[in-house]
């Protein structure tokens, strides 16, 4: 068995993984949803984008699944705060992403073009708020959010959902949405015809700049006016979890502290940028686009587990009740149980996404739909 130490950074990572691979591949689903709209002229237009994710989304928002039952069992007082504290823009989410694949199904039961345009709006919201609200999240996490732990290790928040809307999350709500709107403009652009792909150019074009800048933005001021988080000392963080165990102190400047201290952390950022080029440099070229913008994506969620290291979650009322990788994972017998787990099936569940693809691979034609009586 792993030494405890090595098992919580193990699972520290995979957690990293598995929010990542869900952002990338259900993230040109919610983008899709979003330019929906927007970008689909005409009713046939709209069926094409629809029938580009109708076949994976089911697939792509397993990733979703697997981080939460990761948080479940590897994090547990993470779940409990998290669950209980967001619980109404989880709620939300859990909303808008079932909306989402009701509004697919139903669209093309009657060929009504104001049904039709109801389940568009459906389709839209089922894409655009689980971005926006994704990203408020994680606003919230980078800056704490107010929690606290009674003598019994027993969660109480407490904030208020109006306190989670504050400007700098907003700001990473907006980050969140041209993220995912990006995925989905790359993803239709590969997907689809050239005939027809060449009008996301000028959407890729304008995503990529708004997130460069957006990050950079976001970046400084996190820095400069965002209190960070600091362990000041450690009572015991082998032998047992108990986030009570330390002392924490918060300032300003303690963001970036982790990439001095480990340079190789670096990577989160350098791959934004690179991502961005990337996907403006081969921007004719739509596999190496979706490629680059999918290493922004990754990038950009790295960077954010990068800058919170060691924490999971800050305390903003009690820092020292914060939740970091040290003091909030379950047992190491646990923690051992599950990497064998994740050992034998995520080769499984990869091979199948794999597949999957291999099998769906090729661009989605108005031939193809006319002709295929099962398509959207």
């Amino acid at each position: 068995m792993l030494d405890y130490e090595s098992l919580r950074l193990i699972w520290w990572g995979l957690l990293g993984i598995l929010l990542i691979a869900f952002a990338i591949l259900d993230g040109f689903d919610m983008g899709v949803a979003i330019l929906l709209p927007f970008m689909g002229k005409t009713d046939m237009e709209r069926r094409i984008f629809i029938n580009t994710i109708a076949p994976v989304w089911e697939s792509n928002q397993v990733w979703l699944i697997l981080g939460a039952g990761a948080i479940f069992a590897a994090w547990p007082p993470l779940y409990a705060v998290a669950f209980s504290g967001l619980y109404i823009p989880l709620f939300i989410i859990l909303c808008t992403l079932i909306l989402r694949p009701v509004a697919l199904k139903f669209r093309s039961k009657v060929e009504h073009a104001l049904w039709r345009q109801i389940w568009d709006c459906g389709i839209f919201i089922g894409g655009f708020i689980p971005a926006l609200i994704f990203g408020i999240a994680v606003g919230n996490a980078i800056q704490g959010i107010p929690f606290h732990f009674d003598e019994d290790l027993r969660v109480i928040y407490t904030g208020t959902f109006s306190e989670l809307l504050n400007p700098f999350s907003i700001g990473c709500g907006l980050i969140g949405v041209m993220m995912m709107t990006l995925q989905g403009a790359t993803y239709l652009k590969f997907k689809t015809s050239q005939g027809f792909s060449y009008r996301f150019q000028p959407v890729i074009f304008a995503c990529v700049i708004a997130l460069l800048a957006g990050f950079t933005i976001m970046g400084l001021y996190t820095h400069s006016f965002v209190c960070g988080y600091k362990i000041a000392s450690v009572i015991d963080s082998v032998s047992f979890s108990s986030p009570l165990n330390k002392s924490v102190v918060r300032g300003f400047g303690t963001k970036a502290q982790n990439f001095y201290q480990y340079p190789w952390m670096m990577i989160g950022p350098l791959s934004v940028y690179f991502g961005g080029v990337l996907c403006l440099v081969t921007i004719k070229r739509p596999f190496l686009s979706f490629l680059g913008s999918s290493l922004l994506t990754a990038g950009i969620i790295s960077t954010v587990g990068f800058s919170l290291y060691p924490f999971l979650l800050p305390s903003l009322s009690h820092p020292s009740h914060s939740l970091t990788i040290w003091d909030a994972s379950s047992s190491q017998r646990t923690l051992w149980i599950m990497l064998l787990a994740v050992i034998i099936f995520l080769p499984i569940i990869l091979g199948y996404v794999t597949w999957l693809f291999r099998v769906l691979r090729g661009k989605i034609t108005e031939e193809e739909i006319r002709a295929n009586e099962s398509s959207y």
